[in-house]
């Protein structure tokens, strides 16, 4: 009999609603998936998607007929239903190369090939499982249109605590950049000739407020979906601007259902009316569908077809623009005037494809090269436009990013001279303002930072970024509890933005909470599943906490997406742990290759070097390029106790004494980091033979949360009898004055 035809399979139609299989359980009513007795959040399409497999088990239903039953064909492309799939998979911790639960018939469908359990056979203690998981399912599932809450701090730290870097390189999966402006909205193309008609015209709504939701394109490219969202930011930040307009916070495409009705998306939003289009690009030729509707009546308040050319794009956009909020308030002329120089930051229309191009490689990179094809998309838009200010704003912050992210002193200069020269362009624009808040951030002023953030909190357009940017300098300066209100505020600005979820848990890894991290991260992959440096980073945050088998199942899945230096890094980790230096060594080797300017990916290489007989003699030289690059960035950033720390242990290593003495008291002093300058401290000062001091060092990296599993594989630790080979005892018992810190879960 096949699965799909057993009476006793627990379905819909078997009275409780349950699907059960390998410790899944999967409840209709409650609309939860819990895996393992945890819940697992799902957008509400993806979870139709599981349910239609599940109502036919064994049989395969086709791509088209999945999108009629789920999506019924609205607006949508066959995209959405791979990226459905997608997150499925992460739910199930299902492998689409050796799937045990979903099936990819290839170009055909999908089907269920995993094992119902019949209801006989469900233990008596799922019951209370399924009970717990319901009701975290039910605030997850609120937290996909509602601001989720932050989780709550369980202990509190005294000082900054950034994510381990020797073996354990979660730290270097860089901290993405909050978006520039990328506001969930719609902006539209225009043409040369273009025709409309107007058509279900109703009385103007009450109250004058609108969501824009992002635009739509028929297209699979990703350069025309890069193109559609960007457009959105502009008219989003432009309506935004009027006075007496209300516009409703953004939320990105991962938090629309666009399967929802006009009705149900301003009950969800609370706004009277949504701004909707699509856009389709064949070759210099645009067609944009724009429409405004009442979300009490569901009717079209009005709609406009556009067929032109594309260097009338931002007359079109000024057009729709006008039209939109002349439909919502009364307007003064030169409200219009101004609608249109917002809309117009420059008048060259490949400098504007280029920068939207280069503004979404920025924001949510794709591809080995993102950050590299950002900053060229940028110069690219320069190079057709040398006034155009967010341009240089765009390239300010993708330089900063590489200066902080990639320990690239040269790119630090990039940015300076790209933010100056936005500033002489328009010192008054957000972008700016925005640009030279991260400039200042990661050169370590504060102040000045925190100048530029404040000066844009308020501004619709630019408030989630600038209350990420102002938590991060928070975390900087010890004020966790300012840090913490400041991304609540981010998320009540931008709900359902997994780039907020994201930095919300790098800045909770950098003080030491790894569990509350870890919750996060979930939360941005359960938003953005195929976006490869959420699971690095996820993947670095499992390491840390001490849980090597998972991190090593998402480091993969980030390298089946798309190579990337912090995975291949951190993979090389769990081999060093495992005592596996040469297939450490060459995991590094590639990071290198891909990031040539980090001195932690030398630093790690040159302990897989030392720690192995056979290639010792290689280290000195390796250590010897790693301090190069490392004296390189204290020079320019003195402040980053990590990086101190990390140059003080080359400098041991490399039999320097009173350097590698200093530099261990000046990372010590910061206060910063608590956990990695412990480390490195322990393993410098253990080959300078001051074991007692060794020992302090490593009771304080226990404290902060290191796990015995990165301890006790250190090689230097091992040889001085400071760290013991698993299962051996250990040396050194803590001191009973100051108790070793309780494990900490995921």
């Amino acid at each position: 009999m096949k699965p799909g035809n057993d009476p006793n399979a627990p379905g819909d139609g078997g009275g409780n609603g349950r699907y059960r299989f390998d410790g899944i359980v999967v409840d209709a009513a409650a609309h939860t998936l819990v895996r393992d007795g945890r819940e697992q959040a799902l957008e509400p399409k993806a979870f139709a998607v599981l349910l239609a497999l599940l109502q036919r088990p064994g049989d395969l239903l086709g791509r088209d007929a999945l999108l009629d039953q789920v999506w019924g064909h609205r607006h949508v492309t066959p995209g959405v239903l791979t990226r459905a799939i997608a997150q499925l998979r992460a739910a199930l911790d299902d492998d689409s190369q050796h799937p045990r639960y979903i099936q990819t018939q290839h170009a055909l469908g999908y089907r269920f090939v995993g094992v119902l359990e019949t209801q006989a056979s469900v233990p008596a203690a799922a019951t209370e499982a399924d009970a717990t998981g319901s009701l975290a399912a039910a605030v997850a599932s609120a937290a996909e249109v509602t601001a989720p809450p932050i989780p709550a701090v369980a202990h509190s730290v005294d000082a900054i605590v950034e994510p381990p870097a020797a073996h354990a390189d979660a730290a270097h999966a860089p901290a993405r950049m909050s978006w520039v402006a990328v506001l969930v909205a719609v902006g539209v193309l225009g043409g040369a000739s273009w025709w409309w008609r107007d058509r279900g015209q109703s009385a103007a709504p009450l109250e004058a407020s609108i969501a824009v939701l992002p635009f739509t394109t028929l297209s699979e490219a990703r350069e025309d979906r890069f193109f559609a969202e960007g457009l959105s930011v502009e008219m989003l930040n432009a309506l935004a601007g009027v006075r007496g307009v209300k516009v409703a916070a953004w939320r990105p495409p991962e938090a629309i259902d666009r399967g929802q009705d006009i009705k149900a998306l301003g009950r969800l939003l609370g706004v009277a009316s949504v701004l909707d289009a699509s856009v389709r690009r064949d070759g210099r030729r645009l067609r944009i569908n724009a429409r405004l509707s009442d979300t009490r009546t569901g009717y079209t308040l009005w709609s406009r077809n556009y067929d032109g050319d594309a260097d009338t794009i931002f007359d079109t956009q000024t057009d729709i623009a006008n039209a939109v909020a002349g439909a919502l308030v009364e307007m003064l002329p030169e409200e219009r005037e101004s609608l249109q120089r917002r809309l117009a930051p420059t008048r060259n229309a490949a400098a504007f494809d280029a920068y939207l191009f280069g503004l979404k490689q920025m924001i949510h990179p794709q591809g080995e090269d993102a950050r590299k094809d950002a900053a060229e998309q940028f110069r690219k838009a320069l190079a057709a436009d040398a006034g155009f200010a967010k341009a240089q704003a765009g390239l300010c912050r993708t330089e900063a990013w590489n200066f902080e992210s990639n320990r690239d002193v040269d790119a630090f200069e990039s940015a300076r001279l790209a933010c100056l020269r936005a500033s002489n362009m328009d010192r008054t624009m957000g972008e700016v303002s925005l640009a030279m808040g991260d400039l200042y951030r990661v050169q370590g002023d504060a102040a000045q930072a925190l100048k530029y953030y404040d000066a844009i909190v308020d501004d619709p357009a630019m408030r989630w970024q600038a209350l990420v940017g102002r938590a991060q300098v928070r975390v900087d300066q010890g004020r966790e509890e300012d840090a913490m209100r400041d991304f609540r505020q981010a998320l009540l600005a931008s709900p359902g933005n997994a780039q907020v979820h994201a930095e919300l848990g790098y800045q909770q890894f950098r003080l030491g909470h790894y569990p509350e991290a870890i919750a996060s991260y979930r939360t941005a992959l359960s938003l953005r599943p195929d976006d490869a440096w959420y699971w690095s980073i996820y993947g670095g945050l499992l390491l840390t906490a001490g849980d090597n088998e998972a991190a090593e199942v998402a480091l993969r899945r980030s390298l089946a997406l798309e190579p990337n230096e912090p995975s291949l890094s951190n993979l090389g980790t769990l081999r060093y742990q495992k005592g596996d230096y040469a297939g450490a060594a060459e995991l590094y080797r590639r990071a290198i290759e891909l990031n040539p300017t980090d001195f932690f990916y030398v630093g790690f290489l040159a302990d897989a070097l030392e720690a192995d007989p056979r290639t010792a003699a290689q280290a000195p030289a390796t250590y010897a390029q790693a301090a190069a690059l490392a004296q390189r960035f204290v020079d320019a950033k003195g402040d980053d106790a990590k990086a101190l720390a990390a140059l003080g242990w080359y400098r041991a290593q490399l039999g320097e004494r009173d350097s590698a003495l200093r530099l261990a008291q000046q990372a010590q002093a910061l206060g910063h980091e608590p956990g990695d300058v412990a480390m490195f401290n322990a393993q410098a000062l253990a080959v300078l033979g001051e074991l007692d001091q060794a020992r302090v060092a490593l009771q304080a990296a226990r404290k902060a949360g290191i796990p015995a599993s990165r301890i006790d594989t250190q090689a230097a630790l091992r040889r001085t009898g400071l760290a013991t080979p698993p299962g051996a005892a250990a040396p050194t018992p803590p001191d009973p004055a100051t108790p070793e810190a309780p494990p900490r879960g995921t």
